[in-house]
């Protein structure tokens, strides 16, 4: 295989990054009122919150540090 052809492993890797933009698109345009959620398809809707909540699970799983006003 030539070096210069991507690999299943590059592509999957910029649709990772991709879809990261999406999403960060997708919440610009709801925060700045130029998209609502009712606007989009139900099954988008239901894919987008799915991830969102993924997503939030993950960051708060990692949170290894307490957040304690009195640690310092």
């Amino acid at each position: 295989m030539d070096q210069d052809e991507p690999q299943e492993t590059d592509l999957s890797a910029l649709d990772a990054e991709f879809i990261r933009v999406l999403e960060d698109l997708i919440d610009a345009l709801l925060a700045n009122g130029s998209l609502r959620l009712t606007d989009l398809p139900p099954d988008a809707l239901a894919k987008l919150s799915r991830r969102k909540h993924a997503r939030k699970r993950l960051r708060d799983s990692l949170d290894l540090i307490q957040d304690e006003d009195n640690l310092f």
